[in-house]
């Protein structure tokens, strides 16, 4: 497969066309950002581990019937996936209150919540990502209909259940997560971006260590060895 063009390239990604009108390659970046991007750095190996980490999260919920843009693997930092189109829509699940969630409603941090709460955040950078309800989403028009809100808060508790069911039993708490969702050639949502310590909160069950993104938001120590123990215990 055969890298063209750049098609796109956000704070963790670059995209690439190929001589597959219906496939693109992700490269995958060492960059670090956080607070809309007013916090920048960078972590030799970084790009390398979310793609491991991706790769697997992906294989396993394929497994359980949540079809993906993935297709394989093309290198230690790159993958070949289908070509989608984004619902300019950021579908955040939370099991355990922190961040925002504590900021905004004054949830005690490390509460954790009665059921899984599934926001949508529109995708906007000039507006800082905001957050949405059902009638904003319609109103923009970032969705077609109702039905599409449905089908996105359902694969977020899809997606969910097969991971904090995985993660507990490697002895990692999984206390939120962002996902994005496409729309292919023949109109179906598939799973896209990434599944990461880039986009989740991973907390070690016993002690409560974060070894996510928040190691750099917070400036906790050394990214790569917590995205490293992330890897270790996905293969264990």
């Amino acid at each position: 497969m055969q890298r063209i063009n750049l098609a796109y390239e956000g704070k963790a990604k670059r995209l690439y066309t190929t001589d597959d009108k219906d496939l693109l390659i992700a490269e995958f970046k060492d960059d670090l950002t956080a607070f809309n991007g007013e916090k920048k750095g960078s972590e030799i190996g970084k790009g390398a581990l979310n793609n491991k980490i991706s790769t697997q999260i992906f294989n396993l919920l394929s497994e359980y019937g949540i079809a993906t843009h993935l297709v394989r693997v093309l290198s230690e930092n790159e993958q070949l996936i289908k070509k989608v189109d984004i619902i300019p829509l950021e579908v955040v699940v939370r099991n355990i209150a922190t961040g925002s969630l504590t900021k905004r409603l004054g949830i005690k941090d490390g509460t954790v919540l009665p059921f899984s709460l599934v926001e949508f955040y529109y995708k906007n950078d000039d507006l800082g990502d905001p957050l949405v309800n059902d009638e904003h989403c319609l109103i923009m028009g970032l969705v077609k209909s109702e039905n599409d809100l449905n089908t996105l808060r359902k694969l977020g508790r899809e997606i969910n259940s097969v991971l904090v069911k995985f993660f507990e039993a490697r002895s990692l708490k999984l206390v939120d997560f962002k996902v994005e969702f496409g729309v292919d050639k023949g109109g179906n949502i598939l799973l896209a971006d990434e599944i990461s310590p880039d986009s989740c909160r991973f907390w070690d069950a016993n002690s409560n260590e974060k070894l996510d993104k928040d190691r750099f938001r917070q400036g906790l120590g050394d990214v790569k060895v917590a995205y490293e123990e992330v890897l270790r215990r996905i293969l264990s």
